[in-house]
């Protein structure tokens, strides 16, 4: 990516930093040079943001050229909204309190240079705010309110802002940023640059390394350039054209917030906010099977109103299941009444609604792969040994079930026609759907909208294509948005 550092008079640009362009923000906006530049990161430093200013302009005119600005008018839109400024203060709270607590005055401005301050103690509130507001330079204030400290305010700062015994700090900030090495080599020279958010010492991962390397491997040869990021690295989202989320799901979690960021900064996005919003929730996706007809076992929703139903409803023993739960867990198999009335009386307390199921044992459960509404992959995910569930955790061990890949046309044609109309309620990315067959009954369990894909497991079929399919799915939309990024 070439740098590009916009401010409104380069004369008073206080750093020298080599091979960063400063640009006057009048010739940025009507130069034509600028304006055919491909793969630019625009660096706005200007010192007005307000609505139609030039550094609004710079943002603006940056976003339609396929350029990234940092900030985002997005970013410059949050930053003047009230209502925004108090959800992060509450999200940001216990950091807040925490960093602040050893002050003693009643106010105190933060100084966040690329996501740090010049003190290190204040480096996670930095990243923190950094990553809420993704802009170059930015100063928080902060007032002691009611035996509280209360965010105030943020805003971009210019250059000349920067106090003078700041500038050395500042300057190898910014080359640290502009010199970070890219993750490897690439064999081509990349069209689109994709970040996967996932995290190696994740158990629950649902990428192993092996395909995290395959995926990859996949991405360059389609001209898609994959950097891994952390949840520490949201500020940095406008610098990709797509994310690809390789973290279990969550809809009260940085992964869902990533999503939406994502989403907002124009990136092509697997999993999608929506999507997560709707596979999160176990309660959503019962009411949706029941109006689309899609074979479910015995189903019912739970509230504090009708628990004495749930035995004669769905039988004994039923399995009940906390909404937003994953990877078995807030599942739980209840045999007698005293137990579901146990198990209930627990999973209340954390949700008013609960999943109430048919128990339905089996010796594996299909999973079937949904891309774009097509098939991709099939998989016999096996119970763990002597448990009913493909997952088992016994005390500090965790038991997992075989996993056995089939071939699509081994499959019985009606566990992928269900799979397949299950996957396409939910959207147009990637599934993984969990059917039962029964008694030549087929039922759907649950869609997932973060599916595990393994190297090894579940390209056990199709190997490298399956990952050449996944990557594909990116390439075709971010060809369709019109162009690498600087291109019309």
């Amino acid at each position: 990516m070439i740098p590009l550092i916009v401010v409104e008079n380069p004369k008073r640009w206080p750093f020298d930093m080599d091979g960063v362009e400063v640009v006057q923000a009048r010739s940025y906006l009507v130069d034509p040079r600028y304006a055919e530049m491909k793969r630019v990161t625009v660096f706005n430093v200007c010192r007005r943001y307000g609505y139609q200013s030039v550094g609004y302009y710079v943002s603006l005119l940056a976003a339609a050229r396929g350029h990234r600005p940092l900030p985002s008018v997005a970013t410059l839109q949050a930053l003047s909204m009230s209502p925004v400024l108090r959800l992060v203060e509450g999200e940001l709270d216990e950091l807040i309190q925490r960093s602040l607590a050893p002050l003693q005055s009643g106010s105190f401005n933060l100084s966040i240079y690329f996501g740090k301050n010049v003190a290190k103690r204040y480096d996670r509130l930095s990243r923190a705010l950094f990553n809420q507001f993704p802009a170059p330079f930015l100063r928080a204030r902060f007032t002691w309110e009611d035996e509280h400290w209360r965010l105030t305010g943020i805003r971009p700062i210019a250059g000349l802002e920067i106090p003078e015994q700041h500038q050395d700090f500042v300057l190898q900030r910014a080359r640290d940023y502009f010199a970070r090495p890219t993750r490897r080599p690439r064999t081509r020279e990349a069209r689109y640059d994709m970040a996967v958010l996932w995290s190696e010492d994740d158990p629950t991962s649902p990428s192993n390394t092996r395909g995290i390397r395959r995926l990859t491997r996949a991405a360059v040869r389609q001209g898609i350039a994959v950097e891994l990021i952390t949840k520490d690295d949201s500020g940095r989202l406008g610098e990709f054209d797509a994310l690809f989320l390789r973290e279990t799901t969550q809809v009260n979690h940085h992964t869902y917030r990533f999503a939406q960021r994502a989403a907002a900064e124009g990136l092509v996005v697997m999993d999608d906010p929506e999507s997560i919003v709707r596979c999160s929730n176990k309660v959503y996706q019962a009411e949706l099977f029941q109006r689309h007809g899609i074979p479910a076992p015995r189903t019912m929703v739970v509230h504090d109103g009708n628990v004495t139903d749930v035995a004669a409803r769905v039988g004994l023993p039923c399995v009940l299941k906390k909404p937003d739960g994953s990877f078995s867990a807030g599942v739980a198999k209840a045999t007698t009444q005293a137990e579901l009335e146990e198990q209930l009386a627990g999973l209340l307390k954390e949700s008013e609604l609960v999943v109430a199921q048919e128990f339905m044992p089996s010796s594996f459960d299909w999973r079937v792969g949904v891309l774009d509404g097509q098939p991709l992959f099939v998989c016999r995910y096996h119970m763990a040994p002597g448990h009913w569930q493909i997952i088992h955790a016994a005390g500090a061990r965790t038991q997992y079930g075989r996993v056995e890949p089939v071939a699509l046309e081994d499959v019985p044609p009606r566990v992928l026609e269900i799979g397949v109309r299950a996957a396409r309620l939910i959207g147009t990315g990637l599934y993984g759907v969990d059917l039962k067959e029964i008694d030549g009954r087929v039922m759907v369990m649950e869609v997932n909208d973060n599916p595990n894909l393994d190297g090894g497991y579940e390209d056990g079929i199709l190997g490298d294509a399956l990952w050449d399919e996944v990557v594909r799915w990116f390439r075709v939309r971010l060809d369709r948005r019109g162009g690498e990024r600087g291109e019309a």
